[in-house]
C-alpha cells in the first residue's frame, strides 16, 4: 500500500479533470458547490432486513455516474449502526469514495483503499468539501487514502478498525480496469476471485477490533440462464476466516443499468435479478463461547479451494 496524499491529488486535478472508468469517463469537480450535507428530513434509518432506495442518493458530492458505486444509504445506515463518532471504519475497494463522504459527514475517521489510481482521485474529489456542524466539540475526522490491494493491508495494523463496510466487484461483471491494472479482482473469473475474497477476508478479520463488524455488499448473476449464487460463495469465504454471520440484509435494486438498456420490452424465460446481499459480519471476542451462535458459523466441514494459479499476483500497479 502507498497512501496518496492531498498533494498527489492536487497535481492530479491541475493537469486531468476527467478519468476512465469501465470505459465512461467520470468528470471530477474543480469545486463543489453543494446544495445539502444530509439525506431528506424523512429518512429514517433502517430496521428490518430488506432495504429499498428508489431514490440512490445525491446529498453532498454523492453521485450516480460511477457504475456499481453503491447507494450512500447503505454506508450510512452502516456507520450509523455499528461505529461510533470518532471511530474508524475502512473500504478497502473504495471506488469513488462514497463510504468515504458518509465518514466525512458523520464525524468517523475513514481509511479507503483501491487498486486502481484513477479510482483514488474520484474518491479524492468527493471528499474535497467544507463540512462544518454547530457541535462545539465537532473535529474534523481523519481520511485517508491508499493505492493497494485489498488482499495486503500491509499499513493497517492489527485490530485496528471499528467498522469495514465494502462492497466489492461481481467477479467480472463489471470490468472496472479492463486489462488496465493487472490486480483487479473484477477481470477475475469466478474461481480465481473467490480464492481472492479468501485473502479479503483474512485481512478484514486481521484488521478489525474484537467485537466489530465487517460489511460486505455482494450479488448475483446468471450463466446460460442459470442462476449463479455468487454472494453465498463469498459469504462462505469470510464463515471460513472465523467470522459469524450477523445479517444477510436483502437489498432491492433499481434503475440497473441492465433494465434500462436491455430488459425493458424483451420477453425472457427466466426473472431479471433484482437484489443484492449485504452481509454483516462479526469478529466474534477474545475467549468468546461459540456455542450461542453455532448456527451463524462455518457449518460445512471441508471447502475443496479454487485453483490458485490465477490469482498470482503482479506487482507493476500498486507499490505495496
Amino acid at each position: 500500500m502507498r497512501l496518496v496524499n492531498r498533494e498527489e491529488y492536487s497535481d492530479f486535478l491541475e493537469h486531468q479533470d476527467r478519468v476512465l472508468i469501465e470505459e465512461t469517463e467520470v468528470q471530477l469537480a474543480r469545486r463543489w458547490k453543494l446544495d445539502s450535507f444530509a439525506p431528506p428530513a424523512s429518512y429514517r434509518p433502517e430496521v428490518s432486513t430488506v432495504w429499498s432506495f428508489p431514490d440512490r442518493g445525491d446529498w453532498a458530492t454523492h453521485k450516480g455516474n460511477y457504475r456499481g458505486n453503491w447507494s450512500p444509504y447503505i454506508p450510512r445506515n452502516l456507520i450509523l449502526r455499528y461505529s461510533a463518532p470518532g471511530e474508524v471504519v475502512l473500504d478497502q475497494m473504495v471506488g469513488s469514495g462514497t463510504t468515504l463522504v458518509e465518514c466525512k459527514l458523520l464525524g468517523r475517521n475513514g481509511i479507503g483503499v483501491d487498486v486502481n489510481h484513477d479510482a483514488l482521485m474520484v474518491a479524492h474529489n468527493r471528499i474535497d468539501f467544507s463540512h462544518s456542524t454547530l457541535d462545539l466539540d465537532y473535529k474534523p475526522p481523519s481520511i485517508r487514502l491508499y493505492w493497494g490491494d485489498a488482499r495486503n493491508l500491509d499499513r493497517v495494523d492489527d485490530e485496528t478498525i471499528d467498522l469495514v463496510a465494502t462492497h466489492p466487484p461481481y467477479a467480472g461483471i463489471i470490468k472496472y480496469t479492463g486489462k488496465r491494472v493487472p490486480d483487479d479482482l473484477s477481470t477475475l473469473k469466478l474461481e480465481p476471485y473467490l480464492d481472492a475474497m479468501r485473502l479479503v477476508a483474512r485481512e478484514s478479520f486481521r484488521i478489525l477490533k474484537p467485537g466489530k463488524h465487517c460489511a460486505v455488499l455482494i450479488g448475483d448473476t446468471r450463466q446460460h440462464k442459470h442462476y449463479v449464487s455468487i454472494s453465498s460463495r463469498v459469504m462462505q469465504q469470510f464463515l471460513d476466516e472465523g467470522f459469524v454471520l450477523r445479517e444477510d440484509i436483502i437489498k432491492l435494486q433499481h434503475k440497473m443499468k441492465t433494465t434500462r438498456e436491455k430488459w425493458r420490452g424483451s420477453k425472457y424465460d427466466f426473472y431479471l435479478i433484482a437484489h443484492e446481499h449485504l452481509f454483516v459480519f462479526r469478529k466474534p471476542n477474545s475467549g468468546e463461547s461459540p456455542s450461542a451462535y453455532k448456527n451463524s458459523v462455518k457449518w460445512w466441514s471441508e471447502i475443496v479451494p479454487p485453483t490458485r494459479k490465477a490469482t498470482r499476483r503482479t506487482r507493476t500497479s500498486p507499490q505495496r
